[in-house]
């Protein structure tokens, strides 16, 4: 089982930058694909960005891509999110999510997760 804490979300102005932290607690964190999903007031729970167990490989949605990059420091346990270019529609609770795997299949659905973070809100402003 793995707990999974969520960090460095806040109020950012268009153009800006936010860098996300999710700090995974439990064993073998390697065999983890870790996947970043958001939420907006009123919306579902959409898929933002997915890195594989070794960190070899990541996917974004296209609304993100170009703009958001996906990495993780396995000895650390944690991964994260760099957020570049914000735009107001990015605004969201963002939450990390954890599945563990045998294979490095891109999972962009939030029902193929098994632990998922509290969220933190990110907020920019026009």
């Amino acid at each position: 089982q793995v707990q999974l804490v969520e960090s460095g979300g806040g109020l950012v102005q268009a153009g800006g930058s936010l860098t996300l932290s999710c700090a995974a607690s439990g064993r073998a964190f390697s065999s983890y694909t870790m996947g970043w999903f958001r939420q907006a007031p009123g919306k579902e729970r959409e898929f933002v960005a997915i890195i594989t167990r070794s960190g070899g490989m990541s996917y974004y949605a296209d609304s993100v891509k170009g703009r958001f990059t996906s990495s993780r420091d396995n000895a650390k346990n944690t991964v994260y999110l760099q957020m570049n270019s914000l735009k107001p529609e990015d605004t969201a609770v963002y939450y990390c999510a954890a599945r563990r795997s045998n294979t490095d299949i891109f999972y962009i659905r939030p029902y193929e997760y098994n632990y998922w973070g509290q969220g933190t809100q990110v907020t920019v402003s026009s």
